[in-house]
C-alpha cells in the first residue's frame, strides 16, 4: 500500500477540508499528498499522524502497514 493509499483509508468517510483544517495545511495539499504527486515535510507528517491516531512510521513508512 503506497502513502498516498495509506492516507487515503486513514481519512475514511471524513472530508478532506476538516483534515486540512485540523492539521494546518492547505486543502490543494491534501490533495497532492492523497494523489501522490507530493509528500508532506516532516512537521506535517506528525501533524498527519496525530490527527489521525497513528505513528509517522506506520502511516508513512511501513510498507505491510494496515494492507
Amino acid at each position: 500500500m503506497t502513502v498516498a493509499e495509506r492516507l487515503i483509508k486513514a481519512r475514511g468517510s471524513r472530508r478532506r477540508e476538516e483534515v486540512a483544517a485540523a492539521v494546518g495545511v492547505s486543502l490543494s495539499a491534501i490533495a497532492m499528498y492523497e494523489n501522490g504527486e507530493r509528500v508532506p515535510r516532516d512537521e506535517t507528517k506528525v501533524k498527519i499522524a496525530d490527527y489521525f491516531g497513528m505513528t509517522v512510521q506506520e502511516l508513512f513508512f511501513d510498507q505491510n502497514c494496515h494492507d
